[in-house]
């Protein structure tokens, strides 16, 4: 190799090249990217005979990416990026010179160099102007294809056209097909290792969609798993009455989330651009001069001017459009790479979020119906303070049988009334209608307890249903300064009388169940509330509720009774009722709490 100083040493003979392509095909192979190539690349081929200056540029149709290069003043190669639309006609390989070298620039079909006087060149360009101020007056280009339809190219400019001789394009030729084969290379490794990450992250992703069956975490957990995993920012807008609105965002900026929310939620670009995929049907990747006038790209201001490609897939389910999933990226191959995955994600996303909704709806149905097989509210007592709490506990969102009520009587008392039918469902439903307005209609009618109770058990056996009921019925009348209580059991829970000092005591409770026996027997017992004293009165959900390790809660309900009491008559069912479904893993049951506390005012 014969050696001159600083950058104008050149090689001797071809054995300084073979090595050199030696050494570049070995990077080539190790490299992650074909910009791993470049310093290698363009040192060699600055270092060719009357090479003035090297340029390299990266393109997707007319969008110029970048431009790197090269001098022989200033032989450290400088980056310059640009995000600039020149449209399809100025981009490498839609031009060429006078001084063509072939066809197909070979005799093995490989990469053609074209031959340029710098007068035929645009000046406006970016990386003409950067030869030009090396003092290029010929140019050698070579441009080749990447993976997801980009290209990249190489300009090596000499001080004159004669200058570019047979070996300088050969040589041109050899790091371009270097060039093609590593991006292939990479392209395949690259595909097999989004094909792996994008199959974890989807069973992930399902995973974490699927853990709850709420709307609002569901959205947010899409957001959350996708950011910055998938991409740097990420939004989901939902169809709502009031149009598609943003009901979750996430970037990998903590500093710019209140900024992707604002665009999210209220900017007419990108909104155009949501309404045009769900019309459509069909996800888009936008780039370049597709993000012009929006909020995104160079052009635009903020923490907008990082990103570099936006994917808007819609989330369809059950053949329904529910929105549109966003991703923003600062990246265009990324997002070109996980186009097809994307897709998979959003469809995911999408019935992820239709059974959220589905199931919220449903929810609130049954909540609904269930508040009109209860009570609308309690009656007002002298010398009673009365509460009453419900708590849907089945996940399969089937109506519960769980009842209760309150029917005032003669001289100033109220006969109250809690039972609960055996399962869920529509039978179960409307055997609790049955039940409820059986027992309160004949309490009103004035029959007594014991007569009410034989009437509901001949009704129940009369349908020839299969299930059974339990109900308690407890009669409070006043007396002195306090009320006389009788109650009526069938196979329902004792209830708890929690003293004014707050000891809890259990009042005796048997009989049969109704609806199997064509004759019952009732347990039947008296009593005496003083004032501050309460009696409260429950169903099974709130003695068989579970905690992780298998404790029942009825192990610690006279401690609950006598805690949640101390608050005072009003809100004691809801506190209490609050305490079980706190303490509960296990337990699908619904939880109803009545409460009667003497001595405070209604």
């Amino acid at each position: 190799m014969e050696q001159h100083e600083g950058n104008a040493s050149r090689p001797a003979d071809d054995g300084w090249w073979s090595g050199r392509l030696h050494e570049l095909w070995s990077v080539a192979d190790r490299t992650q990217d074909v910009t791993g190539l470049a310093d290698l690349l363009y040192d060699m081929l600055l270092h060719m005979p009357g090479v003035l200056a090297v340029v390299g540029t990266r393109w997707s149709g007319g969008l110029l990416h970048y431009l790197r290069g090269v001098t022989r003043s200033e032989p450290t190669p400088s980056y310059v990026e640009l995000e600039r639309e020149y449209g399809e006609s100025t981009a490498p390989g839609a031009r060429h010179g006078a001084h063509d070298s072939g066809p197909d620039g070979g005799p093995d079909g490989g990469p053609a160099v074209t031959v340029h006087e710098m007068a035929e060149l645009d000046g406006d360009l970016p990386h003409v102007r950067f030869l030009a101020a090396a003092g290029v007056r010929g140019v050698a280009e070579c441009t080749v294809p990447l993976g997801q339809g980009g290209r990249v190219s190489f300009m090596v400019g000499t001080a004159d056209v004669s200058a570019i001789d047979g070996t300088l394009r050969t040589r041109l030729r050899q790091v371009a097909e270097v060039t093609v084969v590593s991006d292939r290379r990479i392209m395949v490794r690259r595909q097999n290792e989004l094909r792996q990450v994008s199959d974890a992250f989807l069973a992930e992703a399902s995973l974490q969609m699927d853990s709850s069956l709420d709307v609002e975490k569901t959205v947010r957990r899409v957001a959350r798993t996708a950011v910055p995993a998938v991409a740097e920012g990420c939004v989901l807008h939902l169809r709502l009455p009031d149009g598609l609105t943003p009901v979750a965002f996430a970037h990998m900026d903590a500093g710019e989330q209140q900024w992707l929310g604002e665009v999210a939620d209220g900017d007419p670009w990108l909104t155009r651009v949501l309404e045009r995929v769900v019309d459509g049907g069909q996800g888009v990747v936008l780039k370049g001069e597709e993000l012009v006038g929006g909020p995104f790209g160079p052009a635009s201001s903020g923490a907008g001017r990082a990103v570099r490609a936006l994917s808007v897939n819609p989330l369809m389910a059950r053949g329904r459009t529910l929105g549109t999933l966003t991703f923003l990226y600062h990246r265009v191959d990324m997002a070109e790479d996980a186009s097809r995955f994307l897709a998979d994600l959003a469809a995911r996303a999408a019935l992820a979020v239709d059974t959220s909704t589905l199931y919220e709806q449903r929810r609130r149905h049954v909540v609904s119906l269930q508040r009109h097989l209860l009570p609308r509210e309690l009656p007002r007592i002298p010398g009673l303070t009365l509460s009453s709490a419900y708590e849907v506990g089945d996940v399969s969102l089937d109506v519960g049988g769980d009842f209760y009520d309150a029917v005032p009587t003669a001289r100033g008392g109220v006969t109250l009334l809690i039972g609960d039918v055996c399962g869920r469902g529509a039978e179960a439903a409307a055997l609790t209608g049955l039940a409820r307005h059986t027992l309160r209609t004949l309490i009103e009618d004035g029959s007594t307890p014991e007569h009410a109770l034989g009437r509901l058990n001949e009704a129940l056996v009369r349908e020839g249903t299969s299930r059974f009921v339990t109900a308690l019925l407890a009669v409070l009348v006043p007396g002195g300064a306090g009320f006389h209580l009788r109650y009526w059991s069938a196979g329902h829970p004792a209830p708890l009388l929690r003293r004014a000092d707050g000891t809890v005591e259990e009042l005796t409770a048997h009989g049969d169940l109704l609806g199997v026996l064509d004759t019952v027997e009732y347990g039947s017992d008296t009593a005496r509330v003083e004032p501050g004293d309460a009696l409260v009165l429950f169903t099974d959900g709130v003695t068989e509720a579970r905690a992780a390790d298998g404790t029942f809660y009825e192990s610690g309900l006279r401690t609950a009774v006598a805690r949640q009491g101390a608050g005072g008559g009003d809100g004691f069912a809801e506190r209490l009722a609050r305490a079980v479904v706190e303490f509960r893993a296990a337990g699908a049951d619904d939880i109803a709490v009545l409460v009667a506390q003497a001595g405070v005012a209604a």
